[in-house]
């Protein structure tokens, strides 16, 4: 039988993250309420690249649908681990799409210090605003909420 090994600090950093993507997933599932949603992340890595994931889902009465396979899945929560963990990612923002109609709404958040922040409104208009020419519909953009955070009183938010 091996011995144990101890945990290394990076792991320990790392499956934080993980645990911190999976609350970040439920809180947006609760703040976004029922619906049909596109979530994308954009994160600005350290090596100077640029790496983006999508995941769309509904939200109902029925059971919670992710309309991606597994790998794009995996995916998203990956890029959102790195970000929350922060050692490889400088910069992400996590912007959420409702498909209401006949104009769907936007809302968006920027991660700091392992957590998603709400982003203003005028903030990911830039993001949302289809090209010139394009059919894609106008959306429109409205302060994001604040996400409750597992390690925070949950009194916090009931004043916000």
């Amino acid at each position: 039988m091996s011995e144990p090994q101890a945990t290394r600090s990076g792991d320990a950093v790392t499956a934080s993250a993980v645990g911190r993507a999976v609350h970040v997933l439920a809180a947006l599932l609760l703040a976004l309420d029922e619906g049909s949603h596109q979530l994308s992340i954009v994160a600005e890595c350290t090596n100077g690249t640029t790496a983006i994931a999508d995941l769309s889902l509904s939200v109902g009465a029925a059971p919670l649908r992710v309309t991606h396979c597994a790998e794009e899945y995996l995916r998203f929560l990956a890029l959102l681990t790195f970000a929350l963990e922060y050692s490889t990612v400088r910069h992400a923002v996590l912007v959420a799409t409702t498909a209401d109609e006949p104009c769907p709404r936007a809302c968006g958040w920027t991660v700091r210090a392992g957590w998603l922040h709400p982003m203003e409104a005028r903030e990911p208009q830039e993001a949302v605003r289809p090209c010139p020419g394009s059919t894609e519909p106008l959306r429109l953009v409205y302060p994001a909420p604040t996400l409750h955070h597992p390690d925070e009183p949950t009194e916090a938010y009931a004043h916000e």
